[in-house]
């Protein structure tokens, strides 16, 4: 289980995130939307401290950090129990697919290098690119490499994958694959934590929503719920716009 305690980020005087509590179960596959600027994205990197909460509390499962002054064997603990897929690939150029995916596993997981091949070739095939092992990332289309991205985080095995907006730099005819990849792992009880512009997506896959405004979190329930009968006026406005065949009044 991962709880977020009244999570606040500043930047300045500009409070981005003003006091989030949200509860994610073991297994959960949670969608994040909201309009740009809403804080989504900040929110994702406080939870494995890429940003440094000002205030609140994280606990995943039984470790738990106070976000106020936290030491940095906290944060690296945090860290190693989440992972992260990035909007734009953030891959090793100078490395293959394979060696990308096999970093993590000798350098974080010291795991040796023979059985981080083993193991990083698994996890290619199964994003589907066991043919594409010797590729470097220039060799790769976006959704490949955004797949080679999926393959990393599988690999440390985290109690908990981060994707920020994982399709929003990938050209239209490439969504489909890598939306592909993450809903077949949500199927294996994965706990993912989803920030997404893809609306039917989420209604698909995600096992509960969030919406996020202005730094708070306005409305959260379940797909069918929070997408047919939202029941914040603001919500309302965001699908309305979002999804244009709506038919709910505003």
């Amino acid at each position: 289980m991962i709880k977020l305690t009244q999570i606040r980020k500043s930047f300045g005087r500009n409070e981005v995130l003003k006091g989030i509590d949200l509860t994610v179960e073991k297994g959960e596959v949670v969608a994040i939307l909201g309009p740009s600027g809403s804080g989504k994205t900040t929110l994702l990197r406080c939870i494995n401290y890429l940003e440094k909460p000002n205030e609140g509390r994280i606990v995943i499962d039984d470790f738990s950090v106070q976000c106020s002054r936290p030491d940095k064997k906290a944060i690296h603990t945090l860290r190693q129990k989440t992972a992260m897929v990035f909007q734009q690939y953030n891959l090793f150029k100078h490395k293959t697919a394979l060696e990308n995916v096999m970093e993590g596993l000798f350098v974080v997981k010291k795991i040796s290098k023979d059985e981080a091949r083993i193991r990083s070739i698994e996890l290619l095939e199964k994003v589907g690119l066991g043919n594409k092992l010797d590729a470097y990332p220039s060799e790769l289309s976006g959704g490949q490499q955004q797949r080679v991205g999926i393959a990393r985080a599988l690999a440390l095995n985290p109690e908990v994958i981060l994707f920020d907006e994982p399709t929003s730099a990938l050209d239209p005819e490439l969504v489909g694959e890598v939306l592909a990849v993450i809903r077949k792992i949500a199927k294996e009880g994965i706990t993912m934590i989803i920030v997404t512009h893809e609306m039917g997506f989420a209604q698909d896959v995600a096992s509960h929503v969030v919406f996020m405004d202005e730094g708070v979190i306005v409305e959260q329930g379940k797909p069918n719920e929070l997408f047919t009968s939202p029941k914040e006026e603001r919500t309302k406005q965001f699908l309305k716009r979002i999804t244009p065949e709506a038919t709910y009044s505003i």
